[in-house]
């Protein structure tokens, strides 16, 4: 596996892709994690993530002016709550050939105001009963799934479906699904972190001396997750000085 840093970003391909948007490939290098973006500086208005080994849909700083994420193939399974904050201009995300289980495990993806189209072809969710009415009533701005069009009659159907109290039974026990299918983390983390773990983190990252650092940093700081390779001492608190 290789780990996505700032000098793998600016040495991958960037080209004008045939739509005429500025893409950013770093397709195939097995990376576990979407880390460093902040690399990018916004520049790129399609990211091109297929082929590598990424398991949770998160880790971008802000990004307004992407649109495209292209994550064919990989094992994702979990999307993050703030993706909409972080790529609020995001128009479509391929998740072709993941790992997405339960229709609940999409809600993050409804708070993304100008999706257009999404795919989640070979994804177990798309074998879910009602996945494809779900998808058209809780996406009302989406106009491709899975590269089909959502016709008027069917966003009416699942209108119909979902208005009603067999539909709002749905609702509630696609959402009790998804909690159940949570995963456990990959790495183990100290949750609650002491405002003391806190002020070091802040003063880390006034010290950092590269970007790298601070990406890494702030995302403690925003998760309150530290992580053992922080200078952690076997309590799980950070070491001082």
């Amino acid at each position: 596996m290789v780990k996505l840093t700032p000098d793998l970003i600016n040495q991958s391909m960037q080209y004008m892709n045939p739509c005429r948007d500025r893409e950013l490939d770093l397709r195939g290098y097995k990376i576990p994690q979407i880390e460093n973006m902040g690399a990018t500086l916004d520049q790129f208005d399609t990211i091109d993530f297929s082929d590598n080994d990424i398991r949770k849909l998160d880790g971008f700083p802000h990004l307004p002016r992407l649109k495209c994420l292209l994550l064919n193939n990989n094992r994702i399974v979990r999307i993050s709550d703030t993706l909409a904050e972080s790529l609020p201009n995001l128009e479509s995300v391929i998740l072709t050939g993941n790992n997405v289980q339960e229709l609940g495990d999409l809600e993050p993806l409804t708070k993304l105001a100008n999706l257009q189209t999404l795919s989640l072809l070979t994804n177990p969710v798309s074998t879910k009963q009602h996945y494809r009415e779900y998808v058209a009533f809780r996406f009302p701005n989406l106009r491709l799934l899975d590269f089909r069009k959502i016709k008027l009659k069917e966003r009416e159907a699942a209108k119909e479906l979902f208005k009603s109290k067999k539909g709002k039974e749905l609702q509630r026990e696609i959402m009790r699904k998804a909690k159940l299918a949570m995963p456990v983390p990959d790495k183990p983390t100290v949750h609650n972190a002491s405002p003391a773990d806190i002020q070091k983190i802040k003063e880390a990252i006034k010290r950092a001396t590269n970007l790298h650092e601070v990406e890494r940093l702030t995302r403690m700081l925003q998760s309150g997750q530290i992580t053992g390779d922080f200078g952690l001492n076997g309590n799980g608190h950070m070491e001082t000085d």
